[in-house]
């Protein structure tokens, strides 16, 4: 079942609560952010001050944060659970909003497969009557959030735009990245392998399914000057790759 703007929220069910107390169901006129995040997260960690400043602001009108940990990489859920509290303990000691702890999988397949949602941080935010009122970046907040505060978010075009360009480009990321997927899977043991050669047909298959990636591109012009030591051929690729960026004619996308 798809998940997007306007749905019924999925409901929360985690393995622990790490700060706070436990959140059975959301209480209709309250709003709240479900926030995915991990302590590997660089941009997840970077947005924490930012929700912390957030709850304060916007505690009155209520509003609640919950940060779900649902992608901690670690061998077991024990391990797993100790280390995200560890690191609340060392780095966010007086956190003012509530953490849960998922290890099973089941908030993602709840929340970010059905929305299509790539990546981490990502924020969902929970209108007044239970619905999906915004998913997005935390970054994103300061703009939507007392628009959905008051009421006036979910109804608007910008709200309804938003959604319909996120839905878009996180699809277009998916594909993206199911079409390269055998490409990474020869180029990265050959690059460890040191096989130069395996690893410019590799990097050669993605170019025929991207042409324009930035990242295959570079990767392709690297191998054949530095690795393969081809000057006559890797040079006017790498000239041609710096004359594009200059002139922006592609985006420089990481992956």
């Amino acid at each position: 079942m798809e998940l997007r703007m306007g749905s019924p929220a999925p409901p929360i069910k985690v393995e622990n609560w790490l700060r706070g107390e436990p959140v059975t169901n959301f209480k209709p006129g309250k709003v709240y952010l479900v926030e995915f995040w991990a302590t590997w997260c660089g941009p997840c960690v970077t947005a924490m001050p930012h929700l912390v400043e957030l709850q304060e602001k916007h505690a009155d009108s209520g509003f609640e944060i919950i940060g779900v940990a649902a992608g901690e990489r670690a061998t077991t859920a024990d391990e797993a659970r100790t280390k995200v509290d560890a690191w609340l303990t060392e780095k966010f000691s007086n956190l003012n909003y509530r953490i849960a702890f998922d290890y099973t999988g089941e908030m993602n397949e709840l929340w970010m497969d059905p929305s299509s949602s790539i990546g981490i941080p990502t924020s969902f935010v929970v209108d007044r009557d239970g619905h999906i009122a915004f998913i997005g970046h935390p970054a994103e907040l300061d703009d939507v959030l007392p628009k959905v505060l008051n009421g006036s978010w979910r109804s608007s075009y910008e709200a309804k735009a938003a959604d319909a360009k996120r839905i878009a480009r996180n699809q277009s990321i998916a594909r993206e990245r199911s079409l390269t997927r055998p490409m990474y899977a020869k180029l990265r043991p050959a690059m460890q392998d040191k096989d130069w050669t395996a690893a410019l047909l590799a990097i050669e298959e993605g170019l025929a399914v991207m042409p324009d990636s930035f990242h295959f591109r570079q990767i392709h012009a690297d191998l054949l000057l530095h690795k393969l030591r081809d000057i006559k051929t890797g040079l006017p690729l790498m000239r041609q790759l710096v004359e594009d960026a200059i002139d922006k004619k592609f985006e420089a996308v990481s992956w």
